[in-house]
């Protein structure tokens, strides 16, 4: 049996053990450790800019109160420089980088953020494809995968256990790193399988092992390196 091959490495918030996460620091950064596309949250504002941004707050990484569907991207880049989904698409076109975008939910905005998402890339539509760069739209969320199905770019549905992914409505499935340890090295259905996070070298050669498509990590760098026995 021939060893499998190795998964694509996608900076999680770009390199983001070494740099602020979902920086552009983080993401420059994981262009330098040889990432073959980037991973990043996407939520709203309130004037409906599309921002990298994990949380709700601004708390946590940026020590600001701020929330970010009630304040307007002036007010959050005035407090902390965040990354728009414009400025990160553009590194990666620059780079020729694969996106895989994963939109927040629950929202007060509900479908909105992914209304934003596809004007963006429709927008960007024939710059994407000259490039040849793989985007992925990502979510939690069985409704907004759902919708976006029929959007022209793969979806993929992010899943906690494995046995979700037979309900999955996305062309692709995201299983926890965890969840995988059991899983036979062949495509559920077909779909391609994007796991999250794998930050050590046990996970990282898991994955490997498995045949998984994508793997997400914090840690570009480290994984190239375990992946090609360095």
């Amino acid at each position: 049996m021939n060893p499998a091959a190795n998964p694509q490495i996608y900076a999680h918030r770009g390199a983001s053990f070494d740099h602020p996460e979902m920086s552009r620091e983080a993401y420059r950064a994981a262009v330098d450790q040889g990432a073959d596309g980037f991973e990043c949250d996407l939520r709203l504002t309130k004037d409906s800019v599309l921002v990298c941004w994990h949380d709700a707050t601004m708390k946590r990484v940026a020590d600001y109160d701020l929330v970010i569907a009630d304040s307007t991207y002036s007010e959050i880049n005035s407090a902390y420089p965040i990354l728009t989904l414009v400025e990160l698409l553009e590194i990666a076109l620059e780079h020729r980088k694969g996106l895989a975008l994963e939109t927040k939910h629950p929202v007060a905005s509900h479908g909105a953020v992914e209304r934003e998402l596809l004007k963006v890339l429709d927008s960007y539509k024939v710059l994407i494809a000259e490039a040849g760069i793989c985007i992925s739209i990502m979510s939690f969320s069985w409704f907004a995968i759902a919708k976006l199905r029929r959007s022209g770019w793969n979806t993929v549905y992010l899943i906690p256990a494995r046995w979700l992914a037979l309900f999955s409505p996305g062309y692709s499935i995201g299983p926890s790193v965890s969840a995988i340890k059991n899983l036979r090295p062949t495509r559920l259905r077909n779909r391609k399988i994007f796991v999250w996070t794998a930050n050590t070298e046990e996970q990282i050669l898991l994955c490997k092992s498995k045949g998984i498509d994508v793997m997400m990590t914090d840690r570009p760098a480290f994984a190239r390196a375990i992946l090609e026995g360095r």
